[in-house]
Parts: C-alpha cells; structure tokens; sequence
C-alpha cells in the first residue's frame, strides 16, 4: 500500500515538474511586444564589442533586421541584414576603423557590433524587412581618448561627483577584472562610464534607475550634454596577487622530442608558451596585440623577466612615453631601438598565452608606404616646411610692395 502510494505521489510530482516547464516555454514564446515602442539605454567603451538581444518578437516572423539611425525620425537609416548572401563576421575579421555595415553580425536574432566606435552611437531597432519595429536601443559609445587613469596604491581618488543645480553627473564603474597575472604581483582595474541624473529626461528611454542615463544617451536635452561633456571615462587600476593554477602545458610530442635529444646528451629550452618571431627595422614602429584579448579582458605584458605594470607604462601617465600600453591592452613601441630586443610575453585572464621574440636590424630593405605612420609624418613635416618657406617668401614681397607703391619704407641712400 505505501508502494503505490509513493508510486503516484512520485508520478503526480513530475506531472507537475512537466506542467510548470510547458507553462514557461508557453509565457516566453508568448511573451508581448511594447505597444509603444520605448529605448533601452546601453553605453560601452570605444573599441569594445557589444551584443543587443531582441528582446520580443512575433511568433510568424522567422527572421529580423535591424536598422539604425544617428537620431529620432533621421532620414537617414542604415540597414543592417545577415541575409541576402551577407557572410555573418568574425571579430578576429574585423579592422579598426572600418564601417560598421562591415562590424556586425546577426545571431539568434541578436544583433552583435564589433570594435564598437563613438561615431556607432544611436538608436537600434529589432523589426522586420518591412520597417515594422519590436524593441529598440539607445546605445552610447564613449571615446577613450580622455580616459583618465586612477592608480589606488599610490592614494588616487576618483573624479567626485559634479552637480549643476537639478542635474547630477557621476561615474559608474564595472566589476574588477581577474588578476591579470598569476605567482607575481599583478594589476586589475575597472572601468568607469559617464552617467548623469536629471527629472528632465524624455520619458521614451527606459532606465535601470529613475532619471539616471549614460551621459551620451538621446534622453539628455542638448543643454545638459554640454555640462556633462568634461566628465570623460575612468580607469581604477589596483594591485593584486593571486596563485597560479598548476597545470600539464607540454603536449605528448613536444616531451618525446624531449626525451630523444635529452637522450643525445643536452636537454633543449622548451618555451610554456607559443613563441612568434618578429623583425623589426631600427627606428620603425610597432603595436602588437594580445591572441584572443579584447578591451574588457585583463591583459599584461612583460619584457623577459620585466613586468609593464600599467602604473608606469599605460597611456598617458607620461606624454614622452616610448614604450606604452594603450586603453585596448596593445603594446606599442615608437621608434624601435636595439635595446627594444627580447620574448614580449601576453597575458590573458591571469594565464600567460603568447610570447613575441622581436629582432631589430638597421639594414635591409623597407619599402616606403604612405600607410606606415612614420612616412605620413615624415610627409607632412616636409609639407609643412614647404608650406612656411613659402609663407614667409610672400610675406616678404607683399610688404616689398606696399613700400614700393605707398612709399613708407625710409630712404636709406646718402
């Protein structure tokens, strides 16, 4: 008897596990889109990338497009369509600086925009081919060229927070990122975004908090844009120190190759981990960027045995800086020295990946290009002399004749 009691207790409960599932599946499927189509607001760091989810969509639509405009009611709406034998992007493809129809792809009816510039700020709209709208987003993309670097260990404190009568202008920071190295002293950061609060937003924009926005959102009046245009990103950067995971990174071939030569009588240098040579011409530049890093990961370099902490080496701590890491954890190296030879190690998420072995030489052939930076600015400082010589040559005749013909210039003759 307690048997088929428990029998049926048991069947009566996964009825019911089985009945709650359906009636999830069947509220998300049925889930309404807004009768009046507001904006979710989304801000982000230049050269990240970023994902839109759409949120609602009607059952019959098998597929959406998304549109985008600079400003409600522009005229002008880019299209942006995964179909028509578009080839969905890889964000390993993606070139900075190149146009946002080439930066994007369409996932899962999610819309994803890589290496995200300022010039990517606007509105984005979820709807179908024939221009009828299910969910919307207003996306600001903050520049980093203004970032401002805040360092705690040596006492720093963040921007305090700006107040202009009703309107209060703030920064909000992200979570911390892992340690980005492991058995050393390490570093990890934060990163902050403009954000204002105000009661005279446009009602149209949904906000996480009342009256609170990103600083660059097309809820914000004109007025307050400009009061709020100073207050630039920040970066809050910390030590940290955490252990190393132990872990097997020599492959079954790598150790029988091992094996044989140790067998020989010397036992080679094996490197942890993949090693890319690099030459470099003597007094040329160099950037060299991190595998599989993007701008929110935790990335350092180091020389060798020398840690770049950010402390010393991130852009902008010193305007006479050679060496430098720049806000997208690239490394760049102006003007490259012979003492600029050595392994270049990344890491990546408190694990170290890669490692660069760069060599500098001053002979060889090197074929001038307007697209190597040094050569535009050797053009344009040879552009620029020629444009003064000629500005002073005709100065000087334009005052020759003033005093030629209005005959100002003194008579110097006996």
């Amino acid at each position: 008897m307690h048997l088929a009691l428990t029998t049926v207790l048991l069947w009566a409960w996964g009825g019911l596990q089985a009945f709650e599932i359906v009636e999830k599946e069947n509220i998300f499927q049925k889930t309404p889109c807004p009768a009046f189509l507001m904006f979710e607001n989304a801000a982000y760091l230049a050269d990240m990338s970023f994902e839109l989810p759409c949120h609602c969509k009607p059952e019959e639509v098998p597929a959406v497009v998304w549109f985008y405009q600079k400003h409600l009611g522009s005229s002008h709406t880019k299209v942006l369509t995964d179909f028509d034998g578009r080839v969905l992007t890889e964000a390993a493809q993606v070139r900075v600086g190149s146009d946002m129809l080439t930066r994007f792809s369409i996932r899962m009816f999610s819309l994803l925009v890589f290496r995200a510039q300022p010039e990517d700020s606007g509105l984005y709209f979820c709807g179908t081919r024939k221009g009828d709208y299910f969910y919307a987003y207003d996306v600001d993309i903050q520049n980093s060229e203004g970032m401002v670097a805040t360092f705690q260990d040596e006492g720093q404190e963040p921007f305090a927070d700006e107040y202009y009568g009703h309107l209060h202008v703030f920064t909000t920071f992200w979570e911390w990122t892992p340690c980005d190295r492991c058995g050393v002293r390490g570093e990890q950061w934060r990163i902050g975004l403009c954000y204002l609060q105000s009661p005279d937003l446009s009602p149209r924009y949904l906000k996480a908090v009342s009256h609170v926005v990103s600083c660059g959102s097309r809820a914000v009046p004109r007025k307050l844009q400009t009061k709020a245009r100073h207050h630039t990103p920040e970066l809050l950067v910390r030590s940290c120190i955490v252990p190393c995971e132990k872990t097997k990174t020599i492959r079954e071939g790598v150790l029988a190759i091992i094996n044989y030569v140790s067998k020989v009588g010397s036992r080679p240098w094996v490197p942890q981990v993949p090693i890319q040579f690099h030459q470099q011409r003597l007094g040329h530049g160099l950037i060299i960027s991190c595998p599989g890093a993007r701008p929110e990961h935790a990335v350092a370099w180091d020389k060798d045995r020398q840690h770049l902490y950010r402390t010393q080496y991130l852009k902008g701590v010193n305007r006479s800086m050679r060496v430098f890491i720049d806000h997208g954890n690239q490394l760049h190296i102006r003007f490259t020295q012979l003492d600029d030879r050595g392994i270049y190690y990344c890491w990546r998420q408190g694990v170290r990946v890669a490692g660069f072995r760069l060599g500098v030489t001053s002979h060889g052939r090197y074929p001038a290009s307007l697209s190597d930076p040094e050569t535009r600015s050797a053009v344009e400082l040879t552009l620029i002399g020629y444009l003064f010589i000629t500005a002073v040559f005709v100065t000087i005749h334009l005052c020759c004749c003033c005093c030629y013909f209005f005959q100002c210039c003194p008579n110097f003759s006996p």
